[in-house]
Parts: C-alpha cells; structure tokens; sequence
C-alpha cells in the first residue's frame, strides 16, 4: 500500500545582505537544525522588497514567503530602510487576506548576524505553521489557478499601489508601535477600502471581462464577491465606458 506523500513546502525567502543573511549563515556554519524548505533569495536591504516581489511568489506559486531584516534602528541604510520593510509587509498582508490567501503564509522578523539560534527558531516556527496550512490554496479553499490571477491582478496595481501610499497612507509615526498602530486603525481600514480595495475589485472585474463575455448576474459566483459589490463597481465602469453589454446581453470589456 503505497504511503501519502509528505507536504514540503516552498517558502521563498528575502534575507537582508548585513543581519539575516548573516544569521542563516551562522545558523548553518553552527549545524543548528531547521527544515531545508527556504529558498534564499539575498537582497542589500529588507526594505527592498518590493510588494511586487511579494505577489510575484505567491503568483508561482509559493507556499509561504519570508521576509529577514535587521532589527529596528539597527538598518544600515537611511537608517529605516526596515521600516519599509515593515508598512510593506503589513500591506501585503491586508491586500492578501482580502485577495483570500491566508495572510499567515507572510512573515517578518527581525533577525541579526549573530542571531543563529534565532534563525532556526523562526524557520521552525515558520515551516511547521505552513505545513499545519498546507499547499497554496489548501486552507484558503480555493483552486491555485484563481489564487494565481488574483496575485498577478494585485501585482499589476502595485505602481498605483505605491503613488496611494506616499500620497494618502503616510505612517504618522515612524515607530514599530506607529506602523502597527497605524495598519490597524479605522483611519487605515477606511482609507484602505476607498483607494486600495476598490481598485482591485475594479481590477478584477476588468480582467474577467477582457477574459471572455459574462452575464452580470454570474460575476459575483465567480469572483467571490459580493453582488451589490460587483453592482456598484458595473455601474462606475459602464458609465465610463469601460464595460458594456454585447448583442446576446453579455458585458464585455470595451477597452
């Protein structure tokens, strides 16, 4: 009787060049023991990550991605390039909750070059959390194929993305308590919903229809979304001419 496969998941890791990095290194060169399921990918600065780098994993596919900086203060760059680090991942989180990834499957941590110990610690943490998840798609109940378009739909906002946050969502305190403040205030939330998740529901919308002719009544069922939502969202885009209906009733993309 042939036996289950065991899940080994693929988490695709960012690691700052001057902190974790090295403490991946001290980790290893120190033979402490954590699951071989990282894919390091070395960048100059955690504030590096772009969000586009974030939605791009998950689009091939990723179980989980990893983002490594140094600790807060501790940035060799500006100093507070780990502080991008962090408005970057807290609204990577909030785009893929409302996307429907599980946003557990994001992960930042702190970690210096002398920090080995605590490298293996989080990546056994991090790899036992993900294995308890399973594959992309499996907790969140929905097929991979749709978690891909939804990323690749986020990716491409992530130029408007970036001009919304230098302009509207200013932390107003450069502080870690600030930021978490901040991303999880009602100021936030609304001025989320207004700027970012309108546009990505609009996103969406517009690629299904650029996709293949839908009945109105059918886009809601296939994008999971809510039927007044996607009322709402028709009516803004039929009145700029950017959807309309074909000659069998169907809507279709005008541009």
């Amino acid at each position: 009787m042939a036996t289950a496969t065991e899940f080994k998941p693929t988490i695709i890791g960012f690691l700052c060049n001057w902190c974790c990095y090295g403490g991946a290194d001290l980790a290893g060169v120190s033979r402490f023991q954590y699951p071989p399921h990282l894919r390091v990918i070395r960048l100059m600065c955690s504030g590096r990550v772009d969000l586009a780098f974030i939605f791009r994993a998950f689009a091939q596919k990723a179980d989980a991605v990893f983002i490594g900086g140094c600790h807060i203060n501790d940035c060799h760059y500006n100093p507070e390039g780990n502080y991008d680090a962090m408005g970057n991942t807290l609204m990577a989180k909030r785009i893929l909750e409302k996307l429907g990834v599980n946003p557990e499957r994001l992960r930042l941590e702190w970690v210096s070059a002398g920090e080995g110990v605590r490298f293996a610690e989080v990546m056994n943490d991090l790899s036992a959390k993900v294995k308890s998840l399973g594959p992309l798609g499996s907790s969140e109940g929905l097929p991979v194929a749709e978690l891909v378009s939804r990323m690749r739909t986020a990716e491409d906002l992530v130029p408007y993305i970036k001009l919304v946050e230098r302009e509207r969502l200013r932390v107003p305190v450069r502080t870690e308590d600030g930021y978490r403040q901040f991303f999880g205030s009602q100021a936030f939330d609304d001025l989320f919903n207004e700027l970012v998740l309108d546009k990505l529901v609009l996103s969406r919308i517009m690629g299904l229809l650029r996709r293949k002719p839908v009945a109105a009544m059918e886009i809601p069922g296939s994008l999971d979304l809510e039927p007044s939502e996607v009322a709402r969202h028709l009516q803004h885009l039929t009145e700029r001419g950017l959807v309309k209906f074909d000659a069998g009733q169907t809507l279709v993309a005008a541009v």
